[in-house]
């Protein structure tokens, strides 16, 4: 609801090291320490920062990635139904399903170190996706070490798999082109049929964030300085290795996430590819984009005129 959603964005405006205001956008609503759609930023030019789990959710690197095609609604309306069966049938759904492929133990830890580029490897993406995809699909930090074995665990079986709530694989038709220079620029077109997809990082993320909730709910009891108004802002000092351990194992559950819906894209060009009896290169099936919105990212920024290196915590939340 709004009015809870109000006072956790109170809440986070009493972190440590926190920089400027505590944000929420038109949209926010509830959720787990921050609100969704809740954004802040901690100032690591102070050594009383801290990095908060809450403040990027459970799904980490929980993202929306948009893929195009140069078919258009007359051209797809006959064959709706194969198109939906096609997706429903290789494209894993529901709580606890297993993905659309199976790696080893050291595939895993690949993936987990280095992303997208992992599946460039692989021949699961073409190399101009990591081009269109947020920090080119792998978060340089991230450290399978850090990652425990119950998170990996979890995790094994599930790439390529949208999960359950209010993830998604849709077909859509682009209704109205607000911007022409923009749209020509992303080869968008009125009526062109474009795939978004959105999902995140499955068991996997969810466990790493629950383990350094955990640990970070005990280091608080153990340190009084860090007086909180809400438990579910469990939180550590970014300088700290328990704060540096989170954010490799969070870069490491992001490029996990940019793994799952990269075989999800290459799921969804294959059906189309099936379907339409052409390939996805000449459907012209390219990424638009593929942004996260559950993520933490050092930055810098102007804040009161000033140039800080900050870390921004979104939560529901995008880069402009």
């Amino acid at each position: 609801g709004f009015l809870p959603a109000l006072k956790q964005v109170g809440n986070v405006a009493g972190l440590p090291g926190i920089c400027g205001k505590s944000i929420a956008l038109p949209d926010a609503h509830s959720g787990y320490g921050f609100s969704i759609g809740g954004v802040a930023a901690t100032d690591l030019s102070n050594e009383d920062a801290v990095v908060s789990p809450g403040g990027v959710g459970f799904d980490i690197n929980c993202g929306v990635r948009l893929l195009k095609s140069n078919l258009f609604e007359e051209d797809v309306s006959e064959y709706i139904e194969q198109i939906a069966e096609g997706l429903y049938r290789n494209i894993p759904v529901g709580v606890g399903t297993n993905g659309a492929i199976t790696v080893t133990n050291n595939e895993l830890d690949s993936i987990l170190k280095d992303g997208m580029k992992w599946c460039l490897e692989e021949n699961i993406c073409w190399e101009e996706d990591l081009e269109m995809c947020e920090e080119k699909g792998c978060f340089e930090m991230a450290d399978p070490n850090v990652v425990s074995k119950y998170a990996k665990s979890r995790g094994l079986k599930q790439s390529g798999s949208l999960g359950s709530g209010n993830h998604y694989a849709e077909i859509q038709v682009v209704d109205e082109i607000y911007d022409e220079e923009a749209a020509a620029v992303m080869g968008l077109e009125k009526g062109m049929v474009c795939i978004m997809i959105h999902c995140g990082s499955r068991g996997l993320g969810h466990q790493v964030c629950s383990d350094f909730v955990n640990s970070m709910s005990k280091t608080i009891l153990k340190d009084p300085s860090l007086q909180l108004n809400d438990r579910q802002l469990a939180c550590c000092r970014v300088n700290t290795e328990l704060g540096q351990n989170y954010l490799k194992a969070m870069a490491a559950a992001s490029n996990f996430a940019f793994v799952n819906r990269t075989v999800i894209a290459h799921q969804v060009r294959r059906v189309f590819s099936d379907i339409f009896g052409k390939s996805a290169k000449n459907l012209e099936m390219d990424m638009i984009y593929d942004v996260s919105h559950n993520i933490a990212k050092q930055e810098t920024h102007i804040v009161d005129d000033v140039e800080k290196e900050v870390l921004v915590h979104r939560k529901g939340a995008t880069r402009a």
